[in-house]
């Protein structure tokens, strides 16, 4: 059993994050999801790597602020099933999200190169970014623990991040095959504008 660092009420055992009852967490039983961060706080900054044409280029989230918002995307793992689907899903909808004045960055632990080779592969279009050390995941306390036996990964996570750096929308799926509700991120979004 894991207990979550931001929340020691949030456990994840067998590979399931559950809740025990303090009346702090959010939790819609009909989504099953969870808030890691709370809407209303500060975002945590990163600066991660991304593989380019150009080659390595660091993606930081505070580049953004007083310019556009941010739709954080967590992802498990490059070359998966879902992970293909929603990436790829993201890429043929993205003037919705450039339409809303937001940069959409999705976020694994796999390596800049393996992301590279995928996106190259899938035409994915977005930026993503590497958290191969996990400390991006860890600061948005969304770490799935085990995936699969092969370790830990980012879980399936979607945050909207505003101008000014203020997390707006928070959202972990209670597995990774499940996507987080989109339309419920394009109306977040959709207030900012």
């Amino acid at each position: 059993m894991v207990k979550s660092r931001r929340n020691p009420d949030l456990t994840a055992a067998g590979g399931f994050w559950h809740i025990f009852r303090t009346g702090k967490e959010k939790l819609n039983l009909k989504q099953k999801t969870i808030m890691p961060i709370p809407i209303g706080s500060k975002a945590p900054d990163f600066i991660l790597k991304s593989k380019q044409a150009a080659g390595l280029v660091d993606v930081k989230l505070s580049n953004n602020f007083g310019k556009k918002n941010t739709v954080l995307l967590f992802f498990p793992l490059a070359f998966t099933s879902v992970c293909t689907k929603e990436m790829c899903d993201l890429t043929a909808g993205l003037g919705a999200y450039t339409g809303l004045n937001a940069e959409v960055i999705g976020v694994s632990v796999d390596s800049p190169f393996t992301q590279e080779v995928w996106a190259q592969k899938e035409k994915i279009g977005i930026t993503l970014a590497s958290d191969l050390n996990k400390t991006t995941a860890r600061a948005y306390d969304v770490i799935f623990p085990m995936l699969a036996g092969v370790g830990d990964t980012s879980a399936r996570a979607a945050f909207v991040i505003d101008k000014h750096g203020v997390v707006q929308y928070s959202e972990q799926t209670a597995t990774p095959k499940e996507l987080p509700n989109f339309e419920a991120v394009k109306a977040a979004l959709a207030k900012l504008k």
